[in-house]
């Protein structure tokens, strides 16, 4: 693929150091937490008013905050395209599953390369969505439930171990890496926030077996991944990220309701990183670059994404990406495009507080551009320019 600055026809210098943004310093390393079907709605941060998520609610005065991302898709495959790879949902299976996929232009590849330790660590089996082979394809060290050690499980269903156990294994890992003083990226799947809603016993005030509860259970075992985690020595160089792999429901009036696409992003890193909120709209697959540019790595330009925190003249206006199984959508300017097969195409207009859609005329720029998006992420999968020897010198 080209370069963003290439294909956007926005003029940037891919040599320039990467921008930090707010951050008083560079993280040394990031853990990325992807967590299983947590709608942006279930958060007090974002309106709820259930209390499902008292951690992270109060772990939010200390985050920024992101207020308006929105996932691509529907699927946990399409938010691990988005969280590695960071292109746009490209029609027909996940990149995940298809052939052909080691070696991409990902996360890991970019940062293994540059000799960062780079982790994907999974709750449920790694076999299942062909997790472990893409992964391992692409330069990740990967650890699945079939590598922890029966004693350090506490609970677990067909779906995964409970989010505790596989938090206490990943930092069992950090802690290996970090006394060899090599940064580490680790990607963090968790599994707890899935049917069958199960959880160790005693851990909250809700009963097993229902979203509610299992949304509260995951909220309490991140507050213990980050409590355990403050007591490192590699703590405080350290960036998490907590997002959503997709909400937990993507039923609506419309064929892509983008209040269903909307997800929590925050960026926690107290001793580099003020509070506060970003307010600007971005997609799911703008952390991508993110990560690269804050680390100092190599990369980050040949993304589809842009870093979130590029400076205002080199911006490309805010964009987002959402699709189902069938229909693609492209949500700018208040207006999402929706693309359909048989080369049908419809447009709404979005209310930019409540989200709703209603149907209006066709914006043709709009059309053409989200045309362009879709088909060139498609091709270059197709033609091989997703690789990581395509992409990792400039």
């Amino acid at each position: 693929r080209q370069p963003l600055s290439q294909a956007s026809g926005v003029k940037v210098d891919i040599n320039a150091v990467p921008e930090i943004g707010p951050f008083k310093r560079r993280p040394k390393n990031v853990i990325l937490v992807s967590v299983e079907s947590l709608s942006a709605d279930y958060l007090g941060t974002y309106g709820n008013k259930e209390n499902l998520t008292p951690y992270l609610d109060k772990l939010a005065k200390e985050s920024l905050v992101f207020d308006r991302i929105f996932a691509t898709g529907t699927r946990t495959v399409r938010g691990l395209d988005a969280l590695s790879l960071g292109t746009p949902p490209i029609p027909g299976q996940a990149i995940v599953h298809r052939p052909d996929n080691e070696h991409l232009a990902t996360v890991g590849e970019f940062l293994e390369a540059q000799n960062f330790h780079t982790f994907f660590i999974y709750g449920g089996y790694g076999v299942f969505d062909n997790m472990n082979a893409y992964f391992r394809g692409n330069d990740y060290h990967v650890i699945d439930r079939t590598d922890f050690d029966a004693s350090t499980i506490q609970a677990e269903n067909v779906w995964g171990v409970d989010d505790e156990s596989l938090f206490n294994n990943s930092i069992s890992q950090f802690d290996a890496v970090a006394s060899s003083q090599k940064p580490f990226f680790a990607h963090i799947m968790t599994t707890s926030n899935h049917r069958p809603y199960t959880f160790p016993e005693g851990k909250i005030d809700l009963p097993q077996g229902n979203r509610a509860g299992a949304v509260k259970y995951t909220d309490y075992a991140i507050g213990q991944l980050i409590e355990n985690a403050k007591t490192k020595p590699w703590f405080k160089d350290t960036l998490f990220i907590i997002v959503a792999d997709h909400c937990s429901s993507a039923a609506g009036k419309t064929k892509l309701p983008v209040a269903k696409y909307h997800i929590p992003l925050f960026f926690y890193a107290p001793d580099m990183l003020p509070a506060g909120h970003y307010t600007r709209m971005a997609s799911q697959i703008d952390i991508t670059p993110t990560i690269l540019d804050l680390l100092g790595a190599k990369g980050g330009h040949h993304f589809f994404g842009q870093t979130l925190f590029e400076k205002t003249e080199t911006q490309i206006a805010p964009r987002a990406f959402i699709s189902n199984y069938q229909e693609l959508g492209y949500y700018k300017n208040d207006t999402l495009i929706v693309l359909s097969p048989k080369q049908k195409a419809e447009a709404y207009q979005v209310d930019a507080v409540t989200m709703e859609s209603t149907p209006t005329s066709m914006n043709e720029t709009l059309l053409n551009e989200a045309i362009a998006y879709y088909q060139t992420a498609s091709r270059a999968f197709k033609m091989g320019a997703l690789k990581e020897s395509e992409n990792l010198n400039p």
